[in-house]
C-alpha cells in the first residue's frame, strides 16, 4: 500500500520523557490561548469529545520537519487534551496514494505540501483541506560565490529540480511568471536525483537549483549555496506552503472529530513556533542525520505562525488556483472559486 506503520515502541519512549500539555508555563499557555484567539477567532472554545479516548489514525512523512506540530501534538499532550488516542502511519508513498489512503478510511488525515496536493485533488478524492500549518519551506539555490544573484539573471539559464512535475519546479514557474519571465520559453529546466544537484551546480551543468525543506538548507549549508528566492518572499510569506487534509467521511459524520484533530494540530503548531529549539529536539529522532540545531535553523526559516482555516486557507486555495492557471498546470476554464470551495472545509463557521 505504500505505507508502514511507525514504531509505537519508540513513540511510547519519546512520550514518557514528556507529560503533556501540563508541561507549558501558565504565562506561555495564556499567550498562545490569546495568540489563537487572534490567529483564529472563529475557532471558538475547544471541542469536548465524551466517552472513551477517540482512535484517530494520521499519515505523515516523518522524515519532513515541515510537519513537526504532528509529533509535537503528540509528545506535548495536545491530542490528549482533546480526548484523541493518535496513531501515526509514516507514508512513504505517492500523493495520490495518501489520499486514497484517506479516502478509503485507512487513515483519517495526512499533512503535506499544497502544491503537491492541489492538482491530485482535482481527481474527486473524499478529502478535504482543513487548515494550512506553515509557510515558507522552497527554495532555490545558486552557488554563493557565483554570478547569479536574482531570479531575474536566471532568464536564458538552466535550473535543476528533483521532479519535473513537482513543487518546486511549479513554485519558482509561478515566481518567474510574476516579474515577466516565461517559465517555459526563457528558462531551461532538467531533473536530476535531488541528492545530485549540488554537483550538478558545481560542475556548471545548471545554474540554480530548486528544492524543498530539509534538503535545501542541508544542501545549502554544506555546499556553500545561497537561497536567492523561497516562498517566503513577498505575498507568498502569508501563503500555506503545507496543508492538513481530513478524510470526508469523518467530516460528515464525526465533526466534532474533525474538529478536535485539527485544534489541537493548530495548537501545537502555535507551540513549535515558540519553542523551536524543543520541537526540534522532539522531531530529531525521525531525522537522525540532521541536528536538532540544524531542525531548528530550519524552523527560524519558515513562517511558522502563519496557519490558517477557513476563508483564509480558502483564499488561499484560489490564489494558488489562478497562479497555477497562469502557468498551465491548472486549465484555463477552471473556476478557482467553484473548485476552492470543492476541495476545502470551514470546520468552524460552517
Amino acid at each position: 500500500m505504500g505505507f508502514n506503520f511507525m514504531n509505537r515502541r519508540q513513540f511510547s519512549r519519546s512520550l514518557l520523557a514528556a507529560s503533556g500539555a501540563a508541561l507549558l508555563t501558565n504565562p506561555l499557555r495564556q499567550a498562545m490561548a490569546t495568540e489563537m484567539d487572534t490567529a483564529f477567532p472563529n475557532v471558538g472554545a475547544p471541542v469536548k469529545i465524551e466517552g472513551a479516548p477517540r482512535k484517530v489514525t494520521l499519515a505523515w512523512s516523518a522524515d519532513s520537519i515541515c510537519t513537526a506540530a504532528f509529533p509535537v501534538a503528540q509528545q506535548k499532550g495536545f491530542f490528549k487534551k482533546y480526548n484523541l488516542d493518535v496513531n501515526f502511519i509514516d507514508f512513504a508513498g505517492s500523493v495520490d496514494q495518501m489520499l486514497e489512503t484517506m479516502s478509503t478510511g485507512k487513515a483519517d488525515g495526512a499533512s503535506g505540501m499544497a502544491l503537491r496536493w492541489l492538482k491530485p485533488l482535482q481527481q474527486g478524492f473524499d478529502v478535504k483541506l482543513v487548515a494550512g500549518l506553515h509557510s515558507g519551506c522552497l527554495h532555490l539555490l545558486a552557488p554563493q560565490n557565483g554570478s547569479i544573484k536574482t531570479l531575474a539573471e536566471l532568464k536564458g539559464k538552466t535550473i535543476g529540480v528533483g521532479d519535473i512535475g513537482g513543487p518546486a519546479k511549479n513554485f519558482f514557474s509561478m515566481r518567474f511568471k510574476e516579474i515577466g519571465i516565461d517559465p517555459e520559453k526563457d528558462v531551461n529546466w532538467r531533473q536530476f536525483p535531488e541528492d545530485m544537484l549540488p554537483l550538478a551546480l558545481k560542475r556548471g551543468a545548471i545554474q540554480a537549483a530548486g528544492l524543498d525543506d530539509p534538503l535545501a538548507h542541508l544542501f545549502q549549508t554544506k555546499n556553500q549555496l545561497v537561497s536567492i528566492d523561497s516562498n517566503m518572499e513577498g505575498k507568498w510569506q502569508h501563503i500555506a506552503c503545507c496543508v492538513v487534509g481530513l478524510r470526508g467521511s469523518l467530516i460528515r459524520k464525526e465533526p466534532m472529530v474533525a474538529k478536535a484533530i485539527t485544534q489541537a494540530i493548530l495548537e501545537a503548531g502555535q507551540w513549535v513556533h515558540h519553542n523551536k529549539m524543543e520541537a526540534a529536539k522532539m522531531f530529531e529522532p525521525y531525522a537522525p542525520k540532521v541536528s536538532a540545531q540544524e531542525l531548528a535553523a530550519i524552523l527560524e526559516t519558515e513562517g511558522t505562525h502563519e496557519q490558517s482555516v477557513g476563508k483564509q486557507l480558502r483564499d488561499n486555495v484560489v490564489f494558488y488556483a489562478d497562479e497555477l492557471k497562469k502557468i498551465g498546470v491548472f486549465p484555463q476554464s477552471l473556476n478557482s472559486e467553484t473548485y476552492a470551495n470543492k476541495v476545502t472545509q470551514d470546520l468552524f463557521t460552517g
